[in-house]
């Protein structure tokens, strides 16, 4: 637990794209003169990709205020409170059960 997460393929990297670029690829998808495969192939990016995009815009009520504000999770800066808590007491409660069973297994050695 708690152990970097290990690329599949360490040479390639990640692309990133621009808030504006998302919402432009979304506006000529919904403007329907060319397919979403055909805008993929144009921009460069995968057809799914451009759907999920889509889909983000489409369940924030087009409030691109909120929407594509970054890549990943939220910075360690914004997370909330709880999150933080729920983490630490995960580890905590991890760390307890493998104390508990060294000392049964102690426990047993003593004469």
């Amino acid at each position: 637990m708690g152990s970097p997460r290990q690329k599949v393929n360490p040479q390639r990297e990640r692309q990133v794209f621009s808030k504006e670029f998302k919402l432009a690829a979304v506006a000529m998808l919904r403007q329907g003169q060319k397919t979403g495969t055909q805008i993929a192939l144009e921009l460069g990016i995968a057809r799914n990709q451009l759907y999920k995009w889509a889909e983000t815009l489409e369940s924030s009520q087009g409030d691109s205020k909120v929407i594509f504000n970054g890549p990943g999770g939220k910075p360690l800066s914004e997370r909330s409170e709880v999150e933080r808590l729920k983490r630490e007491l995960a580890r905590v409660t991890e760390e307890r059960d493998i104390l508990k069973k060294a000392a049964a297994y102690f426990a047993k050695q003593l004469p």
